[in-house]
């Protein structure tokens, strides 16, 4: 079970949205070399902006947690 948002959660939820790495980015506020980072697990994103993306996929933080989307 994931304990945190991972890079291939965020990317899975991207794609089905059909957005790419720089919209979300700019919906976050963060630049796409940040969003390329989550995504190939480099880093992960700050917990202050879980909220702003479950919002930007439209799902839960707890579906974004969990990975059950």
């Amino acid at each position: 079970m994931n304990q945190y948002v991972t890079g291939a959660v965020i990317k899975e939820l991207r794609e089905k949205n059909a957005m790419t790495q720089l919209q979300l980015a700019d919906k976050l506020g963060v630049s796409d070399k940040t969003i390329s980072k989550w995504e190939t697990g480099k880093g992960y994103p700050d917990i202050t902006l879980l909220e702003s993306i479950a919002d930007a996929f439209s799902v839960s933080v707890t579906e974004l947690i969990s990975g059950n989307t």
